[in-house]
């Protein structure tokens, strides 16, 4: 690990429920609070019962609350790829940013270290880092428009659109992407899936939308787990 770590341990985490030894997710989400500060105090009081692996403040310092071995409480009601307990499968990493404002150059190196780390460490492929948006579409929003997905799939972090698929069914290719469209509908799976990929682009599904998730769902398709693992 390049950066420094701090060591501040939550209380809030458990032991990986069904028999799962190790994680295979990476969640980023942002804290959506004034200060870094706040947001770990937070994530380590007991009495709220919320927490993440990491956090990464503006200016790139990383906390570690959960060891990567445990479940942190992070993700919440959700579905991703067919499995409703994220915790159980991912790491958490919030990002220290107040939901509107751009995330600071600092926290973006810090964040492309550490998920090259995690990600080598154990054995994540790219197509398993997601946002808080893709695994619960009708309630978060998080990291957010501003987040700079871009950034990190040039470093070779996550997936991009590089080139146009065929115009194909829309549910077909975000429910191979992992989308749980049958549990949260098209229209909020694709609001998430613009997040990403095209946060300028509102309205009704275009052939745009259709062609950029067939691009990546031919490249990147998510094995589905069995629901409820």
């Amino acid at each position: 690990m390049g950066a420094q770590i701090v060591q501040r341990p939550s209380p809030n985490c458990g032991p990986r429920k069904g028999g799962i030894l190790k994680p295979d997710i990476v969640v980023l989400h942002y804290t959506a609070m004034l200060s870094a500060a706040e947001a770990i105090e937070r994530l380590c009081d007991p009495a709220v019962e919320v927490s993440a692996h990491y956090l990464i403040a503006r200016d790139g310092t990383i906390t570690q609350m959960v060891d990567e071995s445990a479940r942190a409480w992070h993700a919440g009601a959700g579905m991703w790829g067919g499995c409703d307990d994220i915790n159980s499968r991912s790491i958490g990493i919030e990002l220290d940013n107040d939901g509107s404002s751009p995330f600071s150059a600092s926290l973006m190196d810090a964040l492309e270290g550490l998920l090259g780390d995690i990600r080598t460490r154990w054995d994540i492929p790219l197509q398993h880092v997601i946002g808080h948006s893709d695994l619960a579409p009708t309630r978060k929003v998080d990291p957010g428009r501003r987040f700079d997905w871009r950034r990190l799939a040039l470093g070779g972090h996550v997936i991009w659109p590089e080139t146009f698929g065929g115009d194909v069914p829309l549910r077909d290719s975000l429910c191979a992407l992992g989308y749980a469209v049958d549990d949260f509908g098209l229209e909020a799976c694709l609001d998430a899936f613009r997040m990403r990929f095209a946060p300028m682009r509102s309205g009704g599904e275009t052939p745009e939308d259709r062609r950029a998730a067939a691009a990546l769902a031919d490249r990147f398709a998510v094995d589905p787990w069995q629901r409820g693992s």
